[in-house]
């Protein structure tokens, strides 16, 4: 995987702006913000539902 460097995230900021305008842009940072703090936090709990094995029931 190629390292992205300065001049790389430079252009991606500039046409990020070209497409979505100065005014758009701090909701999409929050938002990807929230979706990265909430996925390393689910990463990170260890009382995740997702961990544990499903209860098995008997059936009569």
């Amino acid at each position: 995987m190629p390292n992205i460097g300065l001049p790389e995230l430079l252009i991606i900021i500039v046409i990020a702006l070209v497409f979505f305008g100065p005014g758009k842009l701090p909701e999409m940072g929050s938002a990807v913000g929230k979706a990265i703090r909430g996925f390393k936090k689910s990463m990170s709990d260890p009382d995740s539902k997702t961990d544990k094995e499903p209860e098995k029931t008997e059936k009569p």
